[in-house]
């Protein structure tokens, strides 16, 4: 299967892949989760808030957290 420019999409994340990555594995949001609970109306829990958090403020960036998307 050959790809054209085009067809290809190509970000730098840097580390930040690495670090959500590491989070997934250590079950970090999971363990908010079992932490703080859940309620039913919620959107997004609070693991994944912790997680956005994270990986916001290792980025250096002034961006909201609504921008990102590493969910």
């Amino acid at each position: 299967m050959s790809f054209s420019e085009s067809q290809i999409k190509v970000q730098d994340i840097e580390h930040l892949g690495i670090v959500a990555g590491i989070i997934d594995e250590i079950s970090l949001v999971d363990l908010f989760n079992q932490l703080l609970g859940t309620h039913p109306q919620e959107i997004i829990s609070a693991g994944q808030v912790v997680k956005v958090m994270i990986i916001n403020g290792l980025a250096f960036i002034s961006a909201p957290l609504y921008t990102n998307i590493f969910i």
